[in-house]
């Protein structure tokens, strides 16, 4: 099970926002949304995007990675970082505030060890009883 994968130079992951650049015959098309999964490998490789359209209706596209109507994948935002799972098939039942805590835990294993804890401990000050 992949979680990550490369089309021309741009790697991206499961959990990744992306816009994949699809030219179709004179014009362009555009789809954007996150990375649910990455299946195979070689020539029968696959990934997933899900975005959420009108009225809060989701839609599934599958690419394979080496199709040539392909231009370029963007990543837009990166969140392979907070997943702990290769494919994510229980995103469909999220909503888009929980879904973006797979964005906010990634930018805290990203940040620094010291920007990491944010929670200052407490120095609570001892109770001495008088004799």
């Amino acid at each position: 099970m992949a979680l990550t994968a490369k089309i021309k130079e741009v790697e991206f992951g499961v959990g990744d926002k992306v816009k994949v650049v699809q030219k179709l015959d004179k014009r362009e098309s555009t789809f954007e949304g996150i990375v649910i999964k990455i299946k195979g490998r070689g020539l029968g490789a696959t990934f997933t995007v899900r975005k959420i359209g009108e009225a809060g209706i989701g839609i599934e596209k599958i690419f394979p990675l080496n199709l040539p109507s392909i231009d370029k994948v963007v990543v837009v935002k990166r969140g392979v970082e907070g997943v702990h799972r290769a494919k994510l098939y229980y995103i469909r039942k999220k909503s888009p505030s929980e879904i973006e805590m797979i964005f906010k835990k990634a930018a805290i294993r990203r940040a620094p060890k010291i920007q990491k804890i944010k929670k200052v401990k407490k120095v609570r000050k001892s109770s001495k009883k008088r004799a």
